[in-house]
């Protein structure tokens, strides 16, 4: 395996949406050797020809060493670093098969050893697992074991871009996260480490919760008040669910609470918030989704948050009332009126 502090090593990013596709454009600024895969041979096929990702990041155009593939073997052959930029509804599935290459390349005596880094945000709808608890339960243990999750605040669009970013990279196994850190950290990209998984991985599923509720505030014209009382109070209750799921309280207050909480409620590029804006407006659901053409998280996010609420018997009235609007038919004036009517507390609780 290629140290990182070496260039180039061989980096695969699994995934050809915007973040894979930012990720491994930055990958390749980097100087290394760098493979997107995507599932698509239409898509495989139009980023070959045309050496940028037009679906998603049209105005970047893709450098000389950064290859397009779709064959999950010929991705992973040699690989140092996989990047698993699939989005968390479809991930498990991505591993299974993942899982069944990497059995053919051990048999053909090729099996790479990479480590691993999940840049999906999300935690799975019906089991409630986390990403990194997904990628444990699918992987084999060796691989399992150099596994790294990726938060903080980070558009696709600026990190394509080069952009100045700051992110955070947390792992129980400090040496996997520590080579990763110095595998992306880069002029343009600032990367921190940490060993609090729970907390990078939950509070990068759960803002997008909260956007899909700023976007609502904005949307139905509710004014800055409403909007940084609820991105204020969204934090907290964030904080209650990662707190009683083993977060550190720290990580809370960094990139990936806070940082990836204020960027994708106020930013013009957060998909989430686009998905509020509209519903605030009084647009259809199903209408707002076939429009964008993309994943918002936040749509099976809210789901997720609001099972393990109920599971763990914490109290998150913003993400009920997300849960109310999106899934239960309340208009988004019924939902404001229950939320300022609630019984009145200190403010800690």
């Amino acid at each position: 395996m290629t140290d990182a502090s070496s260039s180039p090593i061989a980096v695969t990013v699994l995934g050809a949406g915007s973040w894979g596709t930012a990720l491994a454009l930055h990958a390749a600024r980097r100087g290394h050797a760098t493979r997107l895969w995507t599932r698509s041979t239409e898509h495989f096929e139009a980023m070959r020809a045309e050496r940028a990702n037009r679906r998603y990041l049209a105005q970047f155009p893709f450098p000389d060493n950064l290859q397009v593939e779709c064959d999950m073997a010929s991705a992973l052959a040699g690989a140092d670093l996989v990047i698993l930029a699939i989005p968390s509804h479809a991930l498990r599935a991505a591993l299974v098969q993942l899982r069944a290459v990497l059995a053919e390349l051990a048999a053909a005596g090729c099996e790479p050893s990479p480590r691993y880094l999940i840049a999906a945000k999300g935690v799975e709808v019906d089991s409630l697992a986390t990403m990194a608890e997904v990628v444990e339960a699918t992987l084999p243990e060796a691989h399992a074991r150099r596994m790294a999750v990726l938060g903080g605040p980070s558009f696709a669009a600026e990190v394509a871009a080069g952009l100045p970013t700051a992110v955070v990279i947390a792992s129980r196994y400090p040496e996997v996260a520590d080579w990763i850190q110095r595998a992306l950290a880069g002029e343009n990209l600032r990367a921190y480490v940490t060993d609090d998984v729970v907390g990078v991985e939950l509070g990068g599923a759960f803002k997008n919760v909260i956007a899909l509720g700023a976007g609502v505030c904005d949307g139905a014209g509710l004014g800055q008040n409403a909007r940084a009382a609820l991105i204020t109070r969204g934090l907290a209750e964030i904080g209650r669910l990662c707190l009683a799921l083993g977060a550190h309280p720290a990580t809370l207050s960094g990139l990936a609470g806070l940082g990836d909480l204020v960027l994708t409620c106020t930013g013009a590029l957060s998909r989430n918030r686009r998905v509020g804006l509209a519903l605030g407006q009084g647009q259809r659901l199903e209408d707002i989704l076939r429009e964008m053409g993309m994943v918002a998280e936040g749509i099976n996010n809210t789901l997720s948050a609001h099972r393990l609420a109920q599971r763990e018997q914490v109290e998150m009235p913003i993400t009920a009332m997300m849960h109310a609007i999106l899934y239960e038919g309340i208009s988004v004036r019924a939902a404001v009126h229950a939320l300022m009517q609630r019984d009145l507390k200190p403010e800690r609780d």
